[in-house]
């Protein structure tokens, strides 16, 4: 017969043994001030004497001798066949000195943070309008819900329900060798790099790996390019490890590589978004890679390549990846799964040239330890049947018809107050405001997001003032009924400011 398991709570009660004050003493007090802490509620029943008396290691006498005392002070009451409880009415005098010592207590001040954590919080702000409570129109959100779910859920669970002991004693710090493996197999196959499963570094997601490769090549003051407009995330990565960031303009070309050696001759590292620039859409052109991979090569600087979205082209096959182009070993790619199949999935990856494997691992095992082991073999196994070929090629498609469906739309409905450009990459649009329009971007972002939408102002991506006024709006997480929905809601919500 199973012992019913008591719901008294567990109280921390320790006897001194060298303490002046007996055991009894020792145990009313310490109850006592538990009460008046509020951290055993009124009508709370308290432990029985006997379990006490075990769990603190003196004799029941001791226990019921401070349990009477709490008693004859009126700190509880107890009640035939239902034990000891808290009072549900404390005595006044008791209530009274409790209340003027709280009254006489300074309220707790709030927490210095350093001027670079401020500075980060004013970075992030813009991306924060991006609302991860909302669907339409977040920038970056795929469809979830035609991703293979039966044949995802048939491979994680053949795999784990007779995994190898190894694995369970925790994963390669790298990251799981065949996923590893397959990774830089379909890298080089569809984005034309040049590389093995040795320089593939599994990440917890693509921030991860700027936070990382910001760690390892950045000391405190160095000068980093960054596109101008660009990710929030990635100028956060790089103020956070202390850098100088240099916003760089983008032309029709990609990144100006004459501006940045104006700007910043010194720099040690350029991040860009070659394929897609985000949030602009544009490709960096071939002359313009060359040139950046040129500067790289004579200044011994990085190029960090995010990669965030390539596998959704629309106009011919996928471009290669600058890395592909780099003879010199000075290219840093970074990818993600997140917005390929689906966010929660927290995984990504960074492809290093050789000679930065080890001291990236290093700072791994100081800093983090391996990703989760649990979906890398499923997702190996999901590459290597074709289960994510297949899928890539379904949403390209699906992505493709809904971003005509939200031109459409956007032409029909809000012809006036924005227009909105076909893209032949990605996963969002840019709304140029109308001229007449007499609010800001980013006044209209917050008005949006009053009404339940995620539309975050371009102005907000660039590093300082803009004379570009627009909108930064996702659309392959959302189906027929959800675009126009959302967008005849943006068009009237814009519409209050023209």
């Amino acid at each position: 017969m199973p012992r019913r398991t008591s719901k008294a709570p567990l109280l921390a009660v320790a006897i001194d043994r060298k303490a002046p004050e007996p055991a009894y003493r020792q145990v009313y007090d310490q109850i006592r001030a538990t009460i008046l802490d509020g951290r055993i509620a009124p009508g709370t029943q308290l432990p029985a004497t006997r379990s006490l008396a075990r769990e603190v290691g003196v004799s029941r006498n001791t226990i019921l001798t401070a349990y009477d005392m709490l008693f004859a002070e009126g700190y509880t009451e107890g009640r035939v066949g239902s034990g000891t409880q808290v009072s549900r009415v404390l005595p006044e005098a008791l209530l009274a000195a409790r209340g003027a010592d709280q009254a006489a207590r300074r309220p707790p001040s709030q927490p210095a943070v350093t001027r670079r954590l401020s500075a980060l919080a004013l970075q992030l702000s813009s991306s924060q309008r991006t609302g991860r409570g909302f669907r339409a129109f977040r920038p970056g959100l795929p469809e979830v819900e035609q991703f293979p779910w039966d044949v995802w859920g048939r491979l994680v669970g053949g795999f784990w329900r007779r995994p190898p002991r190894a694995l369970l004693n925790g994963g390669e710090l790298a990251g799981y060798g065949p996923l590893r493996d397959a990774i830089a197999a379909y890298l080089g196959a569809v984005r034309g790099l040049r590389c093995t499963g040795d320089q593939v570094v599994i990440t917890s997601g693509a921030q991860e790996a700027l936070d990382m490769v910001s760690r390892l090549f950045l000391d405190p003051g160095d000068g980093v390019w960054m596109e101008d407009p660009g990710y929030a995330g990635l100028r956060a990565a790089f103020s956070a490890a202390g850098a100088r960031v240099v916003p760089v303009p983008v032309d029709a070309e990609g990144l100006d590589v004459e501006a940045g050696r104006r700007l910043a001759p010194d720099a040690v590292l350029a991040a860009v978004t070659p394929s897609h620039q985000y949030p602009l859409g544009v490709t960096m052109s071939l002359s313009r890679r060359l040139e950046l991979l040129d500067w790289a090569a004579h200044a011994g600087a990085w190029i960090l390549e995010d990669d965030y979205d390539s596998e959704f082209r629309y106009a011919g096959k996928p471009l290669s990846a600058l890395q592909g182009l780099d003879d010199q070993g000075r290219v840093i790619y970074v990818g993600t799964f997140s917005k390929v199949l689906f966010p929660a999935l927290r995984l990504g990856y960074v492809v290093l040239p050789d000679t930065l494997v080890d001291p990236f691992l290093r700072i791994r095992s100081v800093l983090d330890d391996a990703p989760s082991i649990a979906v890398q073999p499923p997702l190996t196994r999901f590459i290597e049947e074709g289960h994510f070929a297949a899928h890539v090629r379904r949403m390209r498609a699906l992505y493709g018809e809904r971003q005509a469906y939200f031109i459409n739309i956007a032409e029909r409905a809000a012809a006036n107050i924005f227009q909105v450009e076909a893209d032949e990459a990605g996963m969002h649009l840019i709304a140029n405001l109308a001229p007449s329009c007499r609010g800001s971007d980013t006044e209209i972002a917050d008005c949006a997001a009053e009404a339940g939408l995620a539309a975050p102002a371009l102005s907000s991506y660039f590093a300082g003032q803009s004379s570009r006024q627009g909108l930064v709006l996702g659309y392959a997480g959302l189906n027929f009924d959800e675009i126009e929905k959302g967008l005849l809601g943006l068009a009237a919500t814009v519409q209050k400011y023209i």
